[in-house]
């Protein structure tokens, strides 16, 4: 090969890893995420107010006005009346991350002190960030590193502070819940990736909680905030949720992944129990007459019947003469059906039981809650308004995304991918 060829080669080579190094760096990957279509609101903690009070904006798209800056607040404080107010200054900035910057939600020793970050509702009333309502998706991606924890990272979800329990004793501000959307880092599943959705702002299923909720199949590792260098670079993760209003179903997604996940025996879970007596009065209701453990009283739109018209697979899991037990697998529940066999030969359905449910995705049937200016929550990173003062997550947080739409599997992917800094 002459010298002329060499060069060009030489030049082509540092061509191409100039570009894969730029398309490497925070701006190329902020980027990505900009130009992923549906989106409302990116905050990449690296981009603020060029005056006034320099607060964190997010990147909206081309022709929006609101940037939906962010401010500190203490929601001890706005509803205890207690503690102090909370500021930037209390959200250390860790000066690197997937898109520039990051910061940290720290393990609050104070328990009258819990700082958010926030767009009040009088800023984000009725425009996109405001998603409510029949016929419309949503996802949310939060870019993070888990220290501990298994609560809130992003999203509209005043949990309410009319909770009748000790923690609320001498509460000054009482509301009720504002739930609309959010991620959570796993719930009663820690370190997974929790969708939350409701749709009706308050409770479920009888239970003071919402329970509308998916966790993804994979869990995230708990890393010390203080790691070396080397251990917070590798140690993003991208944790993010989807509700798929024509689908019905809410997913948890892990890095890109979502699995599949499932809750074995849901009656004797401590809050499932709750989805699987929504489930039983649901099928009872529907049997003429008044039948045995059906409670009339109960909601009828809390009931909980996912689609069981076909299953996905049968199993026999005992014949003995005249009676047989089936397990039936359908797209979120597996049954277990006691057959008997009638004076013609043929086997008829008596009893039914629900022994799993589909924790992802969730099956959910429901628009989102749709609050007035009055009645609406905040959009929060960090923590959620609710009735308790626990710490909640902790660790760092490198950017939060919002879009209008259910992303698919190559989108998600796309986009987890950008958790990876060299």
């Amino acid at each position: 090969m002459n010298f002329s060829a060499r060069f060009s080669v030489a030049v082509f080579s540092i061509c191409f890893v100039a570009i894969l190094h730029s398309a490497e760096n925070p701006a190329q990957r902020a980027e990505t995420v900009r130009k992923t279509p549906g989106l409302i609101a990116f905050w990449d903690f690296a981009t603020r107010e060029a005056d006034g009070e320099k607060r964190f904006i997010a990147h909206v798209p081309e022709g929006a006005q609101n940037v939906y800056p962010l401010d500190a607040g203490n929601y001890v404080k706005d509803f205890w009346g207690e503690g102090r107010s909370a500021t930037y200054a209390d959200f250390p900035l860790l000066g690197r991350g997937p898109f520039g910057d990051a910061i940290q939600i720290g393990n609050e020793q104070d328990q009258d002190f819990r700082p958010f970050l926030y767009v009040a509702r009088s800023r984000l009333h009725d425009t996109p960030l405001d998603i409510k309502g029949d016929n419309q998706s949503v996802t949310v991606l939060v870019w993070a590193i888990r220290e501990s924890g298994n609560h809130a990272l992003a999203g509209i979800w005043h949990e309410g502070t009319d909770l009748k329990q000790k923690s609320t004793e001498a509460i000054r501000k009482v509301e009720r819940g504002q739930r609309q959307y959010a991620l959570f880092a796993g719930l009663n599943k820690t370190g997974s990736a929790c969708g939350h959705v409701s749709e009706n702002g308050a409770s479920s299923f009888t239970n003071r909680y919402a329970l509308h909720k998916c966790n993804s199949a994979a869990t995230s590792p708990a890393v010390p905030a203080d790691s070396p260098t080397g251990e917070i670079d590798t140690a993003w993760q991208c944790f993010a949720m989807t509700f798929d209003h024509k689908k019905q179903e809410i997913a948890g997604w892990l890095n890109g992944e979502a699995g599949d996940r499932w809750l074995e025996n849901p009656k004797r879970d401590g809050l499932i129990s709750y989805a699987y007596n929504a489930w039983l009065q649901g099928h009872l209701h529907r049997t003429p007459g008044v039948q045995p453990g059906e409670d009339p009283d109960f909601p009828n739109d809390q009931f909980y019947n996912p689609p069981e018209e076909k299953p996905v697979s049968v199993k026999v899991l005992s014949q003995t003469g005249k009676v047989r037990v089936e397990l039936r697998e359908y797209p979120y529940t597996r049954v277990e059906v006691t057959q008997v066999k009638n004076l013609d030969g043929d086997w008829q359905d008596a009893k039914r039981d629900l022994v799993a449910l589909r924790l992802n995705p969730w099956w959910y049937p429901h628009g989102i809650y749709q609050p007035d200016k009055e009645t609406g929550g905040p959009f929060t990173i960090g923590r959620v308004i609710h009735s308790a003062k626990s710490v909640g997550f902790t660790g760092w947080i490198g950017g939060v995304a919002v879009f209008d739409r259910a992303l698919d599997a190559d989108e998600m992917k796309a986009l987890a991918d950008l958790r990876i800094v060299e």
